[in-house]
């Protein structure tokens, strides 16, 4: 039987090979490793030619981190901090609202969790440590985030609702790295079941009416803990599975 395909969102960057500039289609390592560790096999999808009729062949879709979502999709003015790349969101809000209404297994990482909130109606908060009176929610000062190991990260735990999917996947507390300087303000369509317990930012998201619909805000793919892609992989794999028989 072969692996679930499971689609990652990536984005463009113009990056140097050997002589040459030119742009290419990114994405770290570590989702990848993330995704094969967990039972699936990685498909990059990239931002350009944006089309929904990708999902038609993937199994499950990871939406990764990255820069910030255009607070003009949730009607607010952008913040001096916030950078946007208008090209990623254009296709990332697609692709999240089709895969929402097919009801495929969807797992949002850091900016693909605010994705989740912002593709349903929601907003965020667009500068944090303007918020919540501190900066401890990024890496420490210096590292390169695509380059950073998990302990070049700010660390933090994680409070969990209880009768919750997220509860069920990682229990009442778990400790997470973390690097964001915006967060969920409102989740839409979405419902907070994590929390930050020294702040209350918004860590964990979770659809009520899909049957695997998960964003977090930290970054799994950088730790050893991928019970987050475990459940994305088995979501995919029964649903894969119920289509073969139908």
């Amino acid at each position: 039987m072969r692996r679930p395909l499971i689609g990652l969102t990536s984005y463009a960057q113009h990056v140097q090979f050997g002589r040459n500039d030119m742009m290419a289609g990114m994405l770290p390592m570590n989702y990848v490793k993330a995704v094969h560790a967990t039972g699936g096999r990685a498909v990059l999808v990239t931002p350009d030619d944006p089309g929904t009729d990708v999902l038609e062949s993937l199994d499950g879709i990871v939406f990764t981190g990255g820069g910030d979502v255009d607070p003009a999709h949730y009607g607010a003015e952008p913040h001096p901090q916030t950078e946007v790349d208008a090209i990623r969101d254009a296709a990332e809000l697609l692709l999240m609202r089709a895969a929402l209404d097919a009801d495929l297994p969807v797992l949002g990482v850091c900016r693909g969790h605010q994705v989740m909130a912002v593709a349903t109606g929601g907003a965020l908060h667009q500068h944090l440590p303007e918020l919540i009176g501190h900066d401890r929610h990024r890496a420490h000062a210096g590292t390169d985030p695509l380059a950073a190991s998990a302990g070049d990260y700010g660390r933090h735990d994680v409070v969990i609702a209880e009768d919750s999917r997220a509860h069920d996947l990682f229990g009442r507390h778990v400790s997470v790295n973390s690097f964001h300087h915006q967060a969920v303000a409102d989740p839409g369509e979405f419902v907070a079941t994590g929390w930050c317990p020294d702040d209350r930012v918004i860590e964990i998201i979770e659809h009520p009416g899909r049957r695997f619909a998960l964003g977090v805000q930290w970054h799994p793919e950088r730790t050893a803990d991928l019970r987050a892609f475990v459940a994305l992989t088995e979501a995919a794999l029964i649903d894969r599975k119920v289509a073969a028989v139908v």
